[in-house]
Formats: structure tokens, sequence, C-alpha cells
């Protein structure tokens, strides 16, 4: 049922384009929960699921930020004409970053930089329930990605950002949105041995926080994305990955499905 209620929203974004906020959250709950039974990422409709939810978070900013009528964007083996949506309220920081983590993922370069072009000025118009950690942690990956300066005072302010006095809510901020910031740290420092105690933490937080009796039922929980996220990073720049988890599909972090076809 859920992946017939993803294609059928899919299928009508052509026409009601601003649904892209409903696709991208459904697809994404999709990934992960195929991630359940697969926890390795192991076999073609978990790699294909994960795709089509890489695809439509991509194409919301696509649709918020081009300055044509329409845009053409592929999703689920499908090139598809986009009506410009310009600022949603779905176009929000949180909608971001994890576009950014799904197109890692999938490595999907050309639209890792095109996420990193969207500029915070137009999250803002959707971001009042955002804290200011969430756009230095956005300044920050897209500083990395395109070559720009000044990247660890960024880092700094993004890690400064998620301290527990500074935040509304410590335990998801400690748990959850901290730690990718300090794999991300050992990562550029190129400090393999840290970056695999930070992940090993993350994932242990992840679990703490997602086992609790209120949220262990929720999608969200079925794999580690941030975590997945930068541990793809670090593979691809030749750190070794060397924690094993359900939370951290293998098959994802090792790039096996990569080129299986065309995205």
């Amino acid at each position: 049922m859920l992946q017939e209620n993803a294609l059928e929203l899919i299928d009508g974004l052509e026409e009601r384009s601003t649904r892209l906020g409903d696709a991208q959250r459904l697809t994404l709950t999709l990934a992960q929960s195929r991630c359940l039974l697969d926890p390795r990422g192991a076999i073609f409709p978990t790699w294909d699921a994960w795709v089509n939810a890489m695809q439509v978070g991509s194409a919301v900013f696509a649709a918020a930020t081009t300055s044509e009528e329409r845009v053409q964007c592929r999703i689920a083996h499908k090139d598809r004409t986009l009506h410009a949506t310009g600022p949603q309220w779905y176009v929000t920081p949180g909608a971001w970053i994890s576009a950014f983590y799904l197109a890692v993922v999938c490595r999907e370069r050309d639209r890792i930089t095109a996420l990193c072009q969207v500029p915070l000025s137009l999250l803002r118009e959707n971001g009042e329930r955002f804290e200011g950690y969430h756009y230095a942690w956005i300044e920050t990956l897209q500083t990395y990605w395109l070559g720009g300066q000044d990247l660890v005072p960024k880092l700094v302010a993004a890690v400064h950002g998620t301290e527990p006095e500074s935040v509304a809510d410590p335990e998801t901020v400690g748990k959850l949105l901290y730690p990718p910031t300090e794999m991300f740290h050992r990562f550029i420092r190129k400090d393999n041995a840290g970056f695999n105690r930070a992940l090993a933490n993350a994932l242990q937080w992840h679990k703490e926080y997602w086992t609790e009796e209120s949220r262990a039922f929720q999608a969200s929980g079925f794999v580690a994305l941030a975590p997945l996220a930068i541990a793809c990073m670090a593979h691809d720049a030749g750190i070794p990955v060397e924690v094993e988890s359900d939370y951290l599909p293998a098959t994802l972090v090792g790039r096996n499905w990569c080129g299986e076809f065309p995205t």
C-alpha cells in the first residue's frame, strides 16, 4: 500500500507539482521501510526506493528554484515535466538536508551540486521552526561540496549551535543532529579511527533515540540517514568504514547498486 500510494503521488506530480512535499515524505518513508526487511540494502527494490526518494527530494528544489515555467525531472524511471513552484511550505531546511543526504547516498554528483546552489534565503522563507544550527550545517555542507572558503569556522558554528543550552530540544539535537557534525569533523581531518568511533557513537545514539517506546515504530528510525550519508562520503574518500549495523545499509555505503540503471 505504501508503494502504491507513493507511485500514485509521483504520477500526479506533473498536474499538481505542489504535492512534491507529500511525495518527498512518503518516498523517504518507503525507502527507510524497505530496510526494515532488507537492512543491508541488498535487493533491487530497496535501491529502487532509495533512488525514487532521492529523485523526488531533488525535484522539490529544482521546481522551487527554476526561473522557467517548467522543469524536467527524472522520477521513478520517467522524465517528468513539473511546474515551477517557487517557495512552498515544504521547501525548508529539513527538506534540503534530507535531499542532500539522499543525493550523497545515491552518489548523484550533479544533483548534490544543484542542491548546494540553493540559496539559504529560500530556505528561510518557510524555516521559522528551524534553529540556527540547521542553517550553519547547511552552509557547512554547501561550502565543503563547492570548495568554498571558511569551511572550518562554519563547521565550528554548526557544532556550537547543537550545544544543549543553545537548543529547544536537547535530546533530538544531541542524539540525531550533533553526531553527523562530529563525523564530518573527523572526515575532513582524515582521522580514520576517530571517524569510526564517531560513527559507532552516532549509531548508538540513533538506536537509543528511536527505540524509545513512543518512537519505536516510526520509519525514520529504521535507517540512520545522516550517519549513512557521511559514511558514504568517507567511503568514497578512502576512509575504511569499519562499523556494521542494521541502521547502516552496507550495500548503500559500498555503492554496489550505483549505475544499475539511468537515474
